[in-house]
């Protein structure tokens, strides 16, 4: 069942949702950073979601380790983390209910074909009438959004194409696709603000349009710059970028202040991690995070 709409005249609520992968990169430190202080300065509440929906990706172990290198960071959660291996269920009777409006149907296309076609999938399937057995499932799109406001990109223009396109709601593996199952945790857990690397602007796109489809209110975006290790070259776990130190968090997370347009006093290099992130807090803006990051960025990790 889903929730009501939500109401933003309550709380702030934030979350940091890493996909158990792989171990945390300094990357990763500057958004989990990021929505930690816009949650804290604005006392707010800050969730943690291990998103392991995409159960291949999985690495053994992962989640515990996020989850330790986060504390060891001083970046200490409220309430409980949640899986999302875990919450099949809510994804089902979601599915459901798209399915009862009829705007869930069955494509066979493959992305050599979508390629061949001009790379953007351009509704083929959705009078064909396919069977579901072996086929992905996509969510007629209703609710295109070509353009919305991000707190720190400002009007982001999303390609009509793109905005458009009917989108993959169930893989055809079986395993349900992040677009659907991120909108219905954020629903379901009462998400405000989402604050989140600059690499996702175009699927927020559509995850406003679902928030639409399903009667609920969107969260605020923020979408923070990426950090690269050369130019194009962006910090991530499949491009093998090094894990943070755990035991010595204070270099790294220094950097990533620094990153992301904080200039902390040189005595914080002794001081304890709590005390890093209570200046951080004390001195926290959103409007000082730039939107690019212009040239690579030099590390201590």
């Amino acid at each position: 069942m889903l929730t009501p709409a939500l109401s933003h005249q309550g709380s702030y609520r934030g979350r940091f949702a890493p996909s158990p992968s792989g171990p945390l990169h300094f990357g990763s430190l500057i958004a989990a950073l990021a929505s930690f202080l816009t949650a804290k300065s604005q006392q707010g509440q800050w969730l943690v979601r291990i998103e392991d929906i995409d159960t291949p990706r999985v690495v053994k172990g992962a989640d515990s380790d996020i989850l330790h290198t986060l504390e060891a960071y001083g970046l200490h959660w409220d309430e409980n983390v949640i899986y999302q291996s875990q919450r099949h269920s809510l994804y089902e009777d979601a599915l459901e209910h798209l399915n009862q409006q009829s705007l869930v149907y069955a494509c066979q296309c493959t992305r050599k074909e979508i390629k061949l076609r001009g790379g953007f999938y351009d509704n083929h399937c959705r009078t064909l009438n396919l069977p579901r057995s072996g086929n992905a499932l996509r969510l007629q799109q209703h609710f295109p959004i070509e353009k919305f406001h991000d707190q720190i990109q400002g009007l982001v223009h999303i390609p009509k194409k793109i905005a458009h396109e009917d989108y993959i709601i169930k893989r055809r593996d079986g395993l349900f696709a992040y677009q659907l199952v991120v909108v219905l945790d954020d629903i379901e857990q009462k998400i405000t603000h989402v604050v989140r690397g600059a690499d996702l602007l175009e699927p927020t796109a559509r995850q406003l349009g679902l928030f639409e489809q399903l009667g609920n209110c969107a969260p605020h975006y923020a979408h923070i710059p990426l950090a690269v290790a050369k130019p194009g070259f962006k910090l991530s776990k499949q491009n093998h970028a090094p894990a943070i130190d755990k035991r010595n968090p204070i270099p790294a997370t220094l950097a990533a202040l620094r990153f992301l347009g904080f200039n902390p006093p040189s005595e914080l290099t002794t001081a304890t991690i709590e005390e890093v992130l209570a200046w951080a807090v004390q001195s926290f803006c959103l409007d000082t995070i730039p939107k690019v990051q212009e040239k690579p960025m030099n590390y201590d990790a």
